[in-house]
Protein backbone atom coordinates (compact mmCIF):
# COMPACT_ATOMS: atom_id res chain seq x y z
CA UNK A 1 0.00 0.00 0.00
CA UNK A 2 1.58 2.96 -0.91
CA UNK A 3 2.48 5.90 1.49
CA UNK A 4 -0.17 8.83 2.19
CA UNK A 5 -2.97 6.07 1.02
CA UNK A 6 -6.62 6.11 3.12
CA UNK A 7 -7.53 2.54 2.42
CA UNK A 8 -7.18 1.06 5.94
CA UNK A 9 -9.54 3.80 7.69
CA UNK A 10 -12.94 3.42 8.06
CA UNK A 11 -15.87 5.87 6.60
CA UNK A 12 -16.38 7.52 10.03
CA UNK A 13 -12.83 8.52 10.31
CA UNK A 14 -12.91 9.42 6.20
CA UNK A 15 -16.34 11.95 6.93
CA UNK A 16 -14.43 13.34 10.25
CA UNK A 17 -11.21 13.91 8.68
CA UNK A 18 -13.21 16.04 5.53
CA UNK A 19 -15.30 17.57 8.10
CA UNK A 20 -11.93 19.06 10.09
CA UNK A 21 -10.15 19.84 6.82
CA UNK A 22 -13.30 22.06 5.77
CA UNK A 23 -13.04 23.68 9.05
CA UNK A 24 -9.33 24.43 8.67
CA UNK A 25 -10.15 25.74 5.17
CA UNK A 26 -12.92 28.22 6.26
CA UNK A 27 -10.33 29.53 8.87
CA UNK A 28 -7.61 30.27 5.57
CA UNK A 29 -5.70 27.60 5.97
CA UNK A 30 -4.32 26.53 2.63
CA UNK A 31 -6.03 22.87 1.17
CA UNK A 32 -2.40 20.52 1.79
CA UNK A 33 -1.87 22.22 5.09
CA UNK A 34 -5.67 21.56 6.16
CA UNK A 35 -5.98 18.04 4.78
CA UNK A 36 -2.55 17.11 6.79
CA UNK A 37 -4.02 18.59 10.14
CA UNK A 38 -6.86 17.01 9.67
CA UNK A 39 -5.41 12.88 8.85
CA UNK A 40 -3.35 14.46 12.38
CA UNK A 41 -5.96 14.79 14.39
CA UNK A 42 -8.15 11.52 13.40
CA UNK A 43 -4.77 9.62 13.94
CA UNK A 44 -4.63 11.21 17.08
CA UNK A 45 -7.92 10.33 18.63
CA UNK A 46 -8.38 6.79 16.82
CA UNK A 47 -5.15 5.21 16.57
CA UNK A 48 -5.09 5.43 12.90
CA UNK A 49 -6.92 3.20 10.60
CA UNK A 50 -8.71 0.69 11.96
CA UNK A 51 -9.49 -1.85 9.43
CA UNK A 52 -8.24 -5.10 9.20
CA UNK A 53 -4.00 -4.63 8.00
CA UNK A 54 -3.61 -0.84 9.77
CA UNK A 55 -0.75 0.53 11.21
CA UNK A 56 -0.47 -2.06 13.20
CA UNK A 57 -0.32 0.64 16.03
CA UNK A 58 -2.69 -0.72 18.37
CA UNK A 59 -4.55 1.80 21.05
CA UNK A 60 -6.83 0.80 23.45
CA UNK A 61 -10.41 1.62 23.50
CA UNK A 62 -10.31 3.97 26.75
CA UNK A 63 -6.91 6.11 25.59
CA UNK A 64 -8.69 6.55 22.50
CA UNK A 65 -11.58 7.74 24.31
CA UNK A 66 -9.32 10.33 26.69
CA UNK A 67 -7.48 11.88 23.32
CA UNK A 68 -11.16 12.30 22.07
CA UNK A 69 -11.79 14.19 25.37
CA UNK A 70 -8.21 15.85 25.33
CA UNK A 71 -9.00 17.51 21.75
CA UNK A 72 -12.66 18.36 22.79
CA UNK A 73 -10.98 20.75 26.45
CA UNK A 74 -8.21 22.53 24.36
CA UNK A 75 -11.23 22.86 21.22
CA UNK A 76 -13.28 24.46 24.45
CA UNK A 77 -10.23 26.45 25.82
CA UNK A 78 -10.15 27.86 22.08
CA UNK A 79 -13.66 29.00 21.60
CA UNK A 80 -13.10 30.73 25.14
CA UNK A 81 -10.31 32.59 24.10
CA UNK A 82 -7.41 30.62 26.01
CA UNK A 83 -4.12 29.95 23.89
CA UNK A 84 -3.38 26.09 24.62
CA UNK A 85 -1.34 26.47 27.55
CA UNK A 86 -3.26 29.13 29.05
CA UNK A 87 -0.65 28.91 32.16
CA UNK A 88 1.32 31.14 29.90
CA UNK A 89 -1.13 33.80 29.27
CA UNK A 90 -2.33 33.84 33.02
CA UNK A 91 -2.14 37.28 33.44
CA UNK A 92 -3.61 38.74 30.28
CA UNK A 93 -7.13 36.68 31.23
CA UNK A 94 -9.72 38.31 33.11
CA UNK A 95 -10.48 37.50 36.59
CA UNK A 96 -13.90 36.33 35.74
CA UNK A 97 -11.84 33.71 32.99
CA UNK A 98 -9.40 32.76 35.95
CA UNK A 99 -12.35 31.76 38.32
CA UNK A 100 -14.02 29.51 35.40
CA UNK A 101 -10.57 27.79 35.15
CA UNK A 102 -10.49 27.74 38.91
CA UNK A 103 -14.13 26.28 39.28
CA UNK A 104 -13.35 23.53 36.44
CA UNK A 105 -10.22 22.85 38.75
CA UNK A 106 -12.25 22.80 41.92
CA UNK A 107 -9.92 24.82 43.80
CA UNK A 108 -11.55 25.85 47.31
CA UNK A 109 -12.37 29.53 48.54
CA UNK A 110 -12.18 30.55 44.77
CA UNK A 111 -15.05 32.91 45.05
CA UNK A 112 -13.22 35.30 47.02
CA UNK A 113 -9.74 35.46 45.64
CA UNK A 114 -8.18 38.53 43.67
CA UNK A 115 -6.62 37.80 40.56
CA UNK A 116 -2.82 37.65 41.90
CA UNK A 117 -4.44 34.80 44.00
CA UNK A 118 -6.43 32.99 41.15
CA UNK A 119 -3.18 32.93 39.18
CA UNK A 120 -1.01 31.12 42.18
CA UNK A 121 -3.79 29.05 42.88
CA UNK A 122 -4.18 27.64 39.36
CA UNK A 123 -0.50 27.44 39.06
CA UNK A 124 -0.23 25.44 42.22
CA UNK A 125 -3.05 23.50 40.86
CA UNK A 126 -1.39 22.42 37.80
Amino acid sequence: MPRGSKDKYTAEQKRKAEHIEEGYEHKGVSKDEAQARAWATVNKQSGGGERKGGSGRKKPASAKSEDRKESSRRAVASREGHSRDSKASRETQTVDSLRKEATSKKIPGRSSMRKQELIEALRKAG
